[in-house]
């Protein structure tokens, strides 16, 4: 049943893709992470890990995804037998994880959003906190997260080219413009070159090596590229073999890629240009929905324009992945139960509105939650598929990828590195991550 539909056109699928991909760790993350310490050493590592990391192993979850034709959670059994079957079950896991706090910051994003076309923007710090603190709990919360796993579900409810294409051919057009015209006007910020000589062009050697500079480019790239938790996956079940997959995937990691330099060339000036170096890096949370408000503010008319565009480019964002987020499960239900897609929305969305209710009640289980869904069961995702394709699938990873024409060139590069370097680079990755964020703890 998962593989009733098609993607009307590969364009639809790399814009539904890149959708997935682009979110809000696009627009916040990048810079946040950035701004942790790092500077070049972080976007060096981070270039990396997607091109010769993040990029074999999206290819390898396309082929797991159409050759086999089923949901994530089957997919693994169907290619490697029933010993993968806690594969599938992890991609469930993990994709509704995320998306449980995800929705809860859509809910922060959307309220702002409003708050800003309705009331403005508030005029101290002060009132600032004392807005998020309206924003981040009591009943708000709950309304916010809900009506945004509504949104989502009656978007995958539609189907995918009823609904998922449709929405990402809309709002991905959407979401470059407002990124171009936010960099342009970020550019003319009194701290623009001193927002990117901090955070893209410094350079210090010895942070190649530091652990929270390497967690920290691993967790951005994986949690950008979405690789590893099934979305993909889910989305290349319904491909056909006409489909070129190496450069779609090329296609989708340079759209991801260049939305999150875009990002960082809004929020690099206005982070110096406002003064949140040191905020920004204590609290992605806090600089989003307290900081930045506070100090678009001081810009009267235009900073309202400014804000207004702003949230709205970080809600659009975060609906094209949300909608991949909850294709996991729904498919999952689809595929195994043979239960009508309706029916598996509803009961997807209700799962994962409970599951998220004490990230919406308790900031520290938000945080935890998006540090281990969103960041190591991420990479431990993405080390399964390079392990699975790689190593156990490997002929059939080449036989899928010669059936649409790829060259057996690029081929056996991709699968040298799917064999070889992913996996080793992504296995000390994880350790390296694992270490560090046991000893943040």
């Amino acid at each position: 049943m998962v593989r009733q539909e098609k993607w009307r056109s590969g364009i639809g699928f790399i814009l539904a893709a890149a959708g997935s991909a682009v979110g809000l760790g696009n627009l916040w993350g990048f810079a946040y992470r950035a701004s942790q310490g790092g500077g070049a050493a972080f976007l060096v590592l981070y270039v990396l890990i997607v091109l010769f990391v993040c990029l074999p192993v999206l290819v390898a979850e396309m082929v797991l995804g159409r050759t086999t034709g089923k949901s994530p959670l089957l997919a693994p059994s169907v290619l490697g037998g029933n010993k993968w079957k806690l594969m599938g079950i992890l991609f469930v896991v993990a994709s509704c994880g995320i998306l449980a706090f995800y929705a809860v910051l859509m809910g922060w994003t959307a309220h702002t959003l409003i708050h800003a076309i309705v009331y403005g923007l508030p005029n101290d710090m002060n009132e600032a906190k004392e807005f998020f603190g309206d924003v981040s709990t009591g009943k708000s919360v709950l309304i916010g997260q809900f009506l945004s796993l509504v949104l989502t579900g009656a978007v995958v409810k539609a189907g995918i080219r009823g609904g998922i294409e449709k929405l990402t051919k809309w709002c991905m057009p959407i979401l470059f413009i407002l990124l171009i015209i936010l960099g342009a006007w970020a550019a003319t910020l009194p701290g623009a070159s001193d927002g990117y000589q901090t955070f893209l062009f410094r350079w210090e050697s010895s942070d190649l090596f530091n652990p929270t500079t390497i967690r920290n480019a691993f967790t951005q790239a994986f949690f950008s590229i979405g690789t590893g938790i099934g979305c993909i996956l889910a989305y290349s079940a319904y491909l056909s073999t006409k489909n070129k997959l190496p450069r779609e995937a090329l296609a989708v990691v340079g759209l991801d890629t260049a939305v999150g330099i875009l990002a960082g060339m809004i929020t690099f000036p206005v982070v110096m240009s406002f003064g949140l170096k040191d905020v920004i890096s204590e609290s992605t949370v806090g600089t989003l929905f307290i900081s930045l408000p506070t100090g678009l503010s001081s810009l009267g008319l235009s900073g309202r324009i400014v804000a207004i565009l702003f949230f709205s480019l970080a809600y659009i964002a975060a609906i094209t992945s949300s909608v991949s987020l909850l294709e996991v499960p729904v498919a999952s239900l689809i595929d195994k139960n043979n239960m009508n897609r309706d029916r598996a929305v509803y009961l997807s969305v209700g799962l994962i509105f409970i599951l998220g209710i004490p990230a919406a009640i308790n900031l520290n289980i938000l945080s935890r939650m998006d540090a281990i869904f969103g960041g190591i069961l991420l990479i431990f995702g993405g080390l399964l598929i390079s392990i699975l394709v790689g190593w156990y699938s490997r002929k059939r990873f080449e036989n899928d990828l010669s059936t649409s024409n790829t060259p057996n060139s690029i081929t056996k590069c991709i699968t040298l590195m799917l064999r070889w370097v992913s996996p080793t680079v992504i296995f000390f990755g994880l350790i390296v991550s694992l270490y560090d964020l046991i000893g943040s703890w």
